[in-house]
């Protein structure tokens, strides 16, 4: 039986969570063509285990994760090269957060709040957690 990495589990190698949340977006994702072409509204959230002391201790952001560096290199993740499937995007902004090497684990969950579905739905959300050990 395979076991999925989860943030807990990973979070003994990093003990700090740093969270960016509502990144919103606009993509040419999903299944139906429409969606290429129109283009829709994603929302992404963010949390990423890394271990902040040694920013803590410098108080310089060499030493931690450029969260404004980061929320741009996403929006360039939502806002490129289309995919069917909103696993592949949250893959793709996984391995985003995982670039940098201070990063232990992420969390990244796509919002699709206006997919195309009958009836009145709120949100559509996937949420992966991802580890360097994957």
């Amino acid at each position: 039986m395979r076991t999925e990495p989860n943030a807990p589990a990973a979070a003994a190698e990093a003990r700090d969570r740093l969270a960016v949340r509502g990144i919103e977006c606009f993509g040419h994702h999903g299944v139906f063509d429409f969606e290429r072409a129109d283009g829709q509204r994603f929302v992404i959230d963010l949390v990423l285990g890394l271990d902040t002391s040694a920013a803590a201790a410098s108080d310089d952001l060499q030493d931690t994760v450029d969260y404004g560096s980061l929320v741009d290199e996403v929006r360039r993740g939502v806002e490129s090269d289309p995919v069917d499937l909103i696993e592949t995007l949250a893959e793709r902004l996984a391995r985003t957060c995982l670039a940098d090497p201070r990063v232990d684990w992420c969390e990244v969950t796509v919002h699709k709040p206006d997919a195309p579905l009958r009836g009145r739905v709120a949100d559509v959300a996937l949420t992966i957690t991802r580890s360097r050990r994957d």
